[in-house]
């Protein structure tokens, strides 16, 4: 059965940080549908394994993903072309649009098959994205550690990703602070992260 319709909660916060902001909402999908969402996802999108350059160096990124939506991104040395949007895709797009009053033209979703799947520290500062961009994600299956460091304090601040929950960035978060989502030692199964955002150019 496929996704045409999201019950999602409104009980999230905004929480302000020194020089960002980030919105907060474990529950935003309810367990059942945050699994039918990642079923869907799943069989919908057309997983590849890119190569990226680090520090000079070409890797296999640490992950597999799909680009989804209007835009081409460019990151890291690797140009991607999008894919349509998917039926589930767009249900979702839509229900974060009306949650946050932004129009969202583009999705880079990452699939970590276990815990030795990561996303190294970054900020997501590219030109495209515009100043001060929103990036809102969310997180489908396992549970893992998302963790913000400024770039001049150090100061961290963690989140568990539960299944179904919601997290934005916004403000001047991705001109001050990385973020990461570790390695994991423990037994975990696969996670879905979507990360919607707006291209500009």
């Amino acid at each position: 059965m496929s996704v045409t319709s999201l019950n999602y909660s409104h009980h999230g916060y905004w929480q302000s940080l020194p020089q960002g902001r980030v919105y907060w909402q474990p529950n935003f999908l309810e367990p059942t549908l945050a699994d039918q969402c990642y079923s869907q996802l799943e069989s919908e999108l057309n997983w590849q394994q890119h190569k990226i350059t680090i520090f000079g160096r070409e890797i296999l990124q640490p992950r597999v993903q799909a680009w989804c939506g209007e835009a081409v991104y460019t990151y890291s040395g690797l140009t991607m072309q999008p894919d349509p949007w998917t039926p589930t895709l767009q249900v979702i797009r839509q229900q974060l649009s009306a949650l946050l009053g932004k129009r969202f033209n583009s999705v880079l979703v990452n699939k970590y098959r276990d815990g030795d799947d990561y996303m190294g520290w970054h900020q997501d500062n590219e030109p495209e994205l515009g100043e001060d961009p929103v990036i809102a994600s969310i997180s489908l299956g396992a549970t893992r550690r998302f963790v913000l460091r400024h770039r001049q304090s150090k100061e961290k601040k963690e989140y568990l990703l539960t299944n179904g929950s919601l997290l934005v960035m916004a403000g001047e978060l991705q001109s001050f602070w990385q973020h990461t989502v570790p390695k994991t030692k423990r037994p975990t199964a696969p996670r879905i992260n979507l990360t919607f955002r707006q291209i500009t150019r």
